[in-house]
């Protein structure tokens, strides 16, 4: 039995770390903004 708590403790760990490390990235990086623009052909414009 104690093996088996070790592993989940092991699992909660990990699983706790991902998590901290998903919430940092989410609060701490901004994502740079900027214009985007596409080009559509001509052809797709005319309905045929």
């Amino acid at each position: 039995m104690p093996s088996l708590i070790r592993f989940l403790v092991i699992c909660a760990i990990i699983a706790g770390g991902i998590y901290g490390g998903m919430v940092a990235l989410a609060t701490m990086v901004e994502p740079n903004q900027r214009e985007m623009t596409v080009r559509i052909p001509p052809a797709k414009l005319k309905p045929q």
